[in-house]
């Protein structure tokens, strides 16, 4: 799951629900309740792209299949029309996690390395069993407990 913007990040973890919009409601047919999820947040997310790098940080569990939502999630002038239900097991302190570009050559859901940062333009990526374990095993010894870590995440602070 890739977040990319601040109030949407802390919507997420605080609610533990995923938001797609419809030009990737398709796409998000695809998810299916019991699927694992790494959550992935863009260096844009804060705002500082300079400073920030793009970050696996959470691990999670799907918990409902994506459905229609009865009323659109709304963030800035982006509705989000689809959405399901999360099981956070854990977060790495904020701004902190797994930095994604660190690994692009190791990763085959990356075939053109020097253009990765194309393919996360999009409310999700599936990846491969083994790109989805590499990843796993680096973020694993970062994870924190949610409740000790999701209140640094909520925005406005």
């Amino acid at each position: 799951m890739i977040i990319s913007e601040r109030t949407a990040l802390s919507w997420v973890l605080s609610a533990q629900r995923m938001a797609f919009p419809p030009i990737r409601a398709r796409a998000a047919q695809a998810i299916n309740a019991g699927d694992e999820v790494l959550l992935y947040s863009t260096r844009g997310c804060f705002g500082r792209p300079e400073r920030d790098l793009g970050r696996v940080f959470g691990h999670a569990t799907v918990a409902s299949s994506v459905h229609t939502l009865a009323e659109p999630v709304v963030f800035g002038e982006r509705n989000f029309t689809e959405g399901c239900e999360l099981t956070i097991h854990g977060l790495t302190p904020f701004r902190e996690g797994v930095s994604l570009r660190d690994h692009v050559h190791q990763l085959t859901v990356f075939p053109d390395p020097k253009s990765w940062n194309i393919r996360m333009r999009r409310a999700s990526l599936p990846l491969p069993e083994a790109d989805a374990a590499l990843l796993r095993n680096e973020l694993h010894p970062l994870l924190k407990p949610y409740a000790e870590t999701v209140e640094a995440y909520r925005w406005p602070r």
